[in-house]
């Protein structure tokens, strides 16, 4: 399925704090199907890309664990073709449209997973579009 959720978590930059997300998910029996995360100035950002069916018993798990979700969205999931180009020509179509993204990384299977305020529009956008079709 094309939407799917995205879990925003927030973590302290420490050794070990992504090892705990990740055993606290495994223990609780949910996949990550893609994750991006980033750390500044002692502040971690973990993006956790789940099943929707898994979000609620991810968000549960985590808070347990005393691990923050301080967001949780919907984002785009689109097949992508592994080629020099491919990301350009996806982002190329919401330039187009107009349509600003503020969030982009590639799940564990090499699917691109994009997030954006104007969601609906990413939607509408890219759900019609002919993922084959040159715009590079």
């Amino acid at each position: 399925m094309p939407v799917q959720t995205d879990l925003l978590v927030l973590l302290e930059d420490r050794p070990g704090i992504v090892a705990r997300v990740g055993r606290t998910l495994g223990r609780a029996g949910i996949n990550i199907e893609g994750v991006c995360g980033i750390a500044r100035g002692g502040q971690g950002i973990l993006h956790i890309l789940l099943a929707d069916d898994e979000a609620e018993s991810a968000r549960e798990a985590l808070d347990a664990d005393g691990i923050q979700v301080a967001e949780e969205r919907d984002v785009w999931v689109l097949e992508c073709s592994d080629r020099p180009g491919e990301l350009g020509r996806v982002m190329h179509q919401l330039a187009v449209a107009e349509i600003n993204a503020d969030l982009a990384y590639l799940t564990t299977t090499g699917r691109l997973v994009i997030g954006s305020p104007e969601f609906e529009r990413v939607v509408a956008t890219l759900g019609r579009a002919d993922p084959a079709a040159p715009g590079r």
